[in-house]
């Protein structure tokens, strides 16, 4: 079993379709088809060899070894789908996985600790990190505006960005 730190969340089974076994996908992966890059998924912590996945429609679809009935592929419905962090393609020196950022401590310009990334959301115009400290806080990922550096080696995030905001 890969451990936590190791595996990376890329989706999330929403259901089943049609009688083999076949599941649908919800990729969080941009672009959304880039889960089907990947042939070894981490579900309910057992690895499963993708035997074949494609878009379908707006939909993505999966064949999971093993998953060849629809009793079966019914089982894994709203499972979060992993993949090992090995498997993903190394980051350019300006790019970060979300996976990345959850845990580090965010600290304004004035040294001040706002807290900690605990997750991020998409909004369409910018992502942006929800911050647990004394108080959540919505800080947008906008670098060199708010986000002044990011250092996984310290585990933290500088921003400027005032603690009454």
């Amino acid at each position: 079993m890969v451990a936590a730190s190791k595996a990376c969340l890329l989706g999330r089974i929403t259901g089943v379709f049609g009688l083999r076994g076949w599941l649908k996908v919800f990729s969080y992966t941009r672009p959304k088809e880039n889960i089907l890059a990947y042939d070894r998924w981490l579900i309910n912590q057992q690895w499963f060899d993708v035997v074949e996945s494609q878009t379908h429609g707006k939909n993505i679809i999966a064949l999971l070894a093993g998953i060849e009935q629809r009793d079966l592929a019914a089982k894994l419905v709203d499972a979060d789908i992993y993949v090992a962090r090995q498997q993903l393609p190394t980051t350019q020196a300006d790019e970060y996985y979300w996976a990345d950022l959850i845990g580090l401590a965010v600290v304004n310009k004035a040294g001040e600790v706002l807290g900690q990334v605990v997750s991020l959301l998409e909004t369409g115009a910018h992502d942006v990190l929800v911050v647990q400290g004394a108080r959540q806080r919505l800080i947008p990922l906008v670098f060199e505006h708010i986000v002044q550096q990011i250092d996984l080696s310290a585990k933290q995030i500088k921003v400027d960005w005032d603690s009454d905001f």
